[in-house]
């Protein structure tokens, strides 16, 4: 059974790598606000950043589907991994060795099993690239050849060879200590037919395929022999750590210059990558055995900030034959969750970029991209160029085929011009109606999504029993930002949180009935709990033991979103500002026991004795007395 790791190794990891450090390898980050960094959510599709990160306190909140919590947190939702994981993979990036109970560290048996997977694939791909240089590699090292990749280009990528054989890396593997379960369960090696291990990858050339981090989760392998009756292209099977629909080929180098420059280029394959990033299109990346999908565009939203307010550019290469152009077409159905401009390349010569920078060089590589034509425009002339737009008959059947693309359109002024534009494709003078037509079509899809969406069939409306009442229950305390007093108890726990100095010593003598909301009076008890703001004015990680001193997962998450939530100022967050919230705070209490004073005082009438009159009438002089100090004197009468 495996060993728990040491807390104070725990600790250590999360304190090792900034999480904004972390985070930004799956998701662009700008500047949200004062300490603040955002970006789109990694975890929901959004059209707006929501995702906040705050780099000092080493936490992060999504305001949209209210995910949050700390560096391993982070790790561990986006990889999926289980909290022992999450651990072994920022301690191996970080380089710290790790302890565990039971025994000590005993690598091979106690790591969890998708840590053994990616070790077991990092050495692989090693054992792969020394494979290149060997003899029987020739092959292989000719075939990059003819492809211009020198030595350099293949060690840069990774490229390497697997003998032909049948268990030459699964003996290398177990001699490294992997059991073959592990080798197995890697898509490394498949089942024999007399019960034994065989290597997967067998007289090939092999990519090393990266997820966005840079770990090697899987391999893609070229066929290089007449003999061999396998596929073309042999990848990893689907794994615990490989997801063909998840990772996209070179991520891992162009995530970078994809989120600075604003674009990404989607290519067809290993080699085309590599010609992309050798002629200085540093942004291209590639699918893995697998069409252009959903989960794609989600990678390259969030490293292109894909939001309606932060636009960028995604560039398709495909080859100009029909398989290509179905490709390209196929593309157009997703383009409408981007956000960002959608274009097509596609040469001339119907060359993929491999070929072209073979034939003209790079620079030609580097102009295909740079001119591309927009993929909704692609997708209308391709399905125009299938008709005999010379006839009547030609122009009909190209308008009923090609005004569905166009209505598919969501931007009604893009969709408006392409209608108009397809008009002129056609030699329609009447170009209204043909702008009429696609506006009809669009009505029709619209009106069929509504009906689908209600579970109703085409054509026929039905009236959906009404539920049965649910039972009563209390209903929880809501949180209400446009409450202006809860504004303030909210934006004073977050500087207690964020900035503890600006609110100390003030902020640690108030009441929890001074935060009259029960979210925000179960986080000002958590930050009592964790030694009050003063004490968290001297310590780096305030918010966590505030975070460790919360009753339950609810209120983490709120201390969560209140650390990484930016402060309401346009200014720098400073201690006159805080001390405006600790005297609005103050006196929202005042004037609401001044109300519970004078209530009490009409209910006792001419029924109080003079003594008793005489201390209730005191007590209101003295809030009134006190009210008006806080309003003249301010953060001074405190």
């Amino acid at each position: 059974m495996a060993g728990r790791i040491r807390d104070e190794d725990v600790q250590t990891v999360r304190s090792a790598l900034p999480i904004d450090a972390v985070v930004s390898d799956y998701v662009q980050l700008v500047s949200g606000g004062g300490a603040q960094l955002k970006g789109v959510c990694p975890f929901h599709d959004e059209k707006s950043a929501s995702f906040y990160v705050n780099p000092s306190k080493g936490v992060y909140h999504c305001f949209g589907c209210q995910a949050g919590g700390d560096t391993l947190d982070f790790v561990m939702k986006v990889e999926h991994l289980s909290f022992t994981e999450a651990v072994e993979r920022l301690a191996a990036q970080a380089g710290i060795t790790l302890r565990y109970e039971e025994g000590g560290y005993t690598p091979g048996r106690q790591k969890g099993e998708r840590t053994r997977l990616v070790e077991a694939h990092k050495v692989a791909a090693a054992w792969f690239a020394e494979q290149l240089e060997s003899p029987e590699a020739e092959i292989g090292r000719r075939f990059l050849g003819e492809r211009g990749f020198d030595a350099a280009a293949a060690k840069h990528f990774g490229v390497g060879y697997a003998p032909v054989g049948w268990e030459h890396l699964v003996r290398f593997l177990r001699g490294r200590g992997f059991a073959d379960r592990e080798i197995l369960g890697g898509g490394l090696a498949s089942q024999g037919q007399r019960g034994g291990l065989i290597d997967r990858f067998r007289g090939r050339l092999v990519w090393p395929i990266r997820d966005i981090t840079g770990e090697v989760v899987g391999f893609g392998a070229r066929r290089l022999r007449e003999d061999d009756n396998g596929p073309k292209y042999l990848n990893t099977p689907e794994t615990a750590i490989y997801k063909k629909s998840h990772v996209l080929y070179g991520i891992d180098l162009a995530k970078k210059e994809i989120a600075k420059s604003g674009r990404a280029v989607v290519v067809e394959g290993y080699t085309d990558v590599m010609a992309c990033h050798l002629a200085g299109v540093t942004t291209a990346v590639a699918t893995c055995g697998t069409a252009f999908g959903e989960d794609h565009i989600k990678i390259i939203r969030r490293l292109l900030m894909d939001t309606s307010a932060y636009r960028g550019e995604t560039v398709f290469t495909f080859d100009g034959d029909a398989a290509g152009q179905k490709a390209a077409l196929r593309a157009f159905e997703d383009d409408q969750k981007f956000a960002a401009r959608t274009s097509i390349a596609v040469s001339p010569g119907g060359m993929d970029p491999c070929e072209l920078r073979l034939a003209e060089g790079d620079a030609a590589v580097r102009n295909l991209v740079d001119n591309p034509v927009p993929l909704f425009e692609f997708a209308i002339r391709s399905t125009v160029a299938r008709h005999r737009v010379e006839t009547a008959e030609g122009r009909a059947a190209a308008l009923e085929e090609a005004a569905p693309i166009v209505a598919r359109i969501k931007d009604r002024s893009i969709q408006h011009q392409y209608a108009v534009q397809l008009g002129g494709m056609l030699g329609i003078l009447d170009e209204q109606f043909v702008v009429r037509r696609v506006a009809q079509i669009g009505r029709w899809q619209r009106e069929r999504e509504q009906t689908r969406g209600a579970g109703a069939p085409a054509g026929r409306r039905t009236e959906a029993p009404a539920p049965a009442p649910a039972p009563a229950r209390p209903a929880a305390p809501r949180l209400n930002p446009r409450d202006p007093a809860q504004f303030v108890e909210r934006e004073l726990l977050k500087l207690a949180l964020q900035y503890p100095a600006l609110v100390t010593p003030a902020f640690d003598n108030f009441g929890e009935d001074e935060f009259p909301t029960a979210p925000y009076t179960a986080v000002r008890r958590a930050v009592a709990k964790a030694g009050g703001a003063a004490y968290g004015a001297q310590l780096p990680d305030f918010t966590a033991r505030v975070r460790e001193a919360a009753p339950d997962d609810g209120v983490r998450g709120l201390i969560t979103e209140l650390t990484v939530e930016p402060i309401r100022t346009r200014r720098a967050p400073d201690a006159v500002y805080a001390g405006e919230f600790l005297v609005k705070l103050r006196l929202q209490a005042v004037d609401s026991r001044v109300a519970e004073v004078r209530a009490h005082l009409q209910r006792l009438g001419n029924r109080a004795s003079p003594e008793e009159l005489a201390a209730v009438q005191g007590e209101l002089w003295a809030l009134e007395q006190y009210r008006n100090s806080l309003r003249t004197r301010g953060a001074a009468a405190l």
